[in-house]
């Protein structure tokens, strides 16, 4: 996935102001801890010394010096840490804290961009898009099933909507929790209202708190995005084209209230093919009943979501309405 430079020093100013934090806690740290616990200055400039002896010793590559002086040093980082238990502070008082201890707030990893480095990258997008204002919201924590009534049936299954939706919740649920080991999909279809955008966010929330990378489009804006990548028009199209495609979950929403067109089909089937290619989880979610979808539709996008997502119909009244009634 790529970045501009623009979004690249951006998150690196985020990591250098990490360390500049990490560090400033560290010295605030060591300065309470001498003036507590004297000792542990002395003890500190011991090791100090010995070790400008030991970077001497390994060019002379003395092996039983350095056996020696390894103990030593694992006695005094056991001497270190009962004078700090000894004295009320946790043995890891005087160790440097980090954000990320994977690539120790450097954002790499042995050349390689760390989990960490991938998420800064999608909360930068997310900050721009005022999404994660939405997901404080729209959260499983403020989900009510107060808006579906248990009297109110379905005609083909004859399951109630509370209980479709209490089915489709807990289906949902299970996704987030299997996200890591199970690669799989979900296609919410059914009318306005019904809360599909919803459950969107909230599986966003869940997986965005859990450090993946979630990305959320309407469908109108995916594809105007895809317009302008495949016209030319900037740099910033083309990154975010790379994050569509490479995330750990898209969810697209509204599929079928952009104007559809050959362009449009054959980005949608270009985007599924590349995701379920590389194994990268996508959640649609359709107005459109799924007959209606079909002919939208090629007769291979949908065949790629039939067979490759699970589908979720959403049934019972518009809770926008109810909302609006209720006051």
């Amino acid at each position: 996935m790529g970045l501009n430079n623009s979004q690249y020093d951006t998150i690196m100013r985020r990591y250098s102001l990490k360390q500049l934090k990490n560090q400033h806690e560290l010295e605030e740290h060591r300065r309470a801890a001498y003036k507590k616990i004297p000792q542990l200055s002395e003890l500190d400039q011991k090791v100090a010394s010995e070790s400008l002896q030991y970077a001497r010793l390994l060019l002379e590559e003395d092996k039983a010096q350095n056996s020696m002086f390894r103990k030593r040093m694992e006695s005094y980082a056991f001497l270190r840490r009962q004078l700090l238990s000894e004295n009320g502070l946790p043995e890891d008082y005087l160790d440097m804290h980090y954000t990320c201890s994977d690539c120790q707030d450097t954002g790499y990893i042995q050349g390689e961009k760390c989990h960490c480095f991938r998420q800064q990258a999608i909360d930068l997008f997310y900050t721009q898009s005022g999404l994660k204002e939405i997901l404080e919201t729209e959260n499983f924590q403020n989900f009510s099933y107060d808006y579906y009534p248990e009297d109110l049936l379905h005609p083909v299954t004859g399951k109630s909507s509370l209980d479709m939706m209490r089915e489709t919740v807990a289906a949902c649920l299970r996704y987030i929790d299997e996200f890591d080991r199970n690669f799989s999909n979900l296609f919410f279809y059914g009318g306005t209202g019904l809360g599909k955008t919803f459950l969107s966010h909230c599986i966003a929330k869940e997986l965005i708190e859990r450090a993946h990378s979630v990305i959320y489009y309407s469908a109108f804006e995916l594809f105007a995005l895809f317009a302008r990548n495949a016209f030319g028009h900037g740099e910033a199209a083309e990154n975010m084209c790379d994050y569509v495609f490479d995330c750990d979950l898209l969810i697209i929403d509204d599929l079928g209230t952009e104007l559809t067109n050959t362009f449009v089909s054959s980005q949608l089937f270009l985007l599924l093919n590349e995701r379920l290619q590389r194994k990268r989880s996508t959640i649609i979610s359709t107005n459109l009943p799924l007959g209606a979808f079909a002919e939208t539709y090629s007769e291979r996008v949908f065949s790629r979501i039939s067979s490759n997502f699970h589908l979720f119909g959403l049934f019972g009244n518009d809770i926008r309405l109810q909302k609006k009634l209720r006051g």
